[in-house]
């Protein structure tokens, strides 16, 4: 297994850091400044870049790259379930129990959705309380209405 390579990408909510392995996304961040130097160049690098600026500028709805988020078995299960969630849709945490068999899980799959190693690809974002509020995001509530908005899911 070859080091990992980081890489940032400026966007209108603040500075991203990508970091990739063996050409895949292993994880993807809102930073509020460099922690690494920008270590290697790769091809998943420029495409992460490339569909991030497609996002930004409202001319991408999904993202198409290779993602190797490490986390337990449940945990993939649940940031699969995130990757379902349409753009400019949102799904509640208790709406995610449901759809993996128990909704007694629910407490689970906001842990899990809160470790999500690749916010933004895997949209994380999406997920709000059952009550319909913003609840939680690694990268601020602030950041998680805009998303939203510029989405088209939050609309007030």
């Amino acid at each position: 297994m070859s080091d990992k390579v980081y890489a940032y990408f400026e966007s209108e909510i603040g500075l991203i850091e990508i970091c990739a392995r063996d050409e895949s996304l292993v994880s993807l961040f809102f930073v509020e400044e460099r922690r690494e130097e920008e270590t290697a160049d790769s091809q998943v690098i420029a495409d992460c870049r490339q569909q991030l600026r497609e996002y930004f500028d409202k001319q991408r709805t999904d993202f198409d790259l290779p993602l190797m988020p490490e986390g337990t078995r449940f945990q993939r299960e649940v940031w699969s379930a995130l990757l379902a969630i349409p753009f400019g849709r949102t799904q509640s945490y208790l709406d995610i129990a449901m759809q993996l068999g128990d909704r007694r899980k629910i407490r689970a799959v906001g842990r899990a959705n809160g470790q999500n190693p690749i916010s933004l690809i895997v949209p994380c974002h999406r997920v709000i309380g059952s009550n319909g509020k913003l609840i939680g995001y690694g990268g601020g509530l602030w950041r998680k209405e805009w998303l939203l908005r510029h989405e088209g899911a939050l609309l007030i």
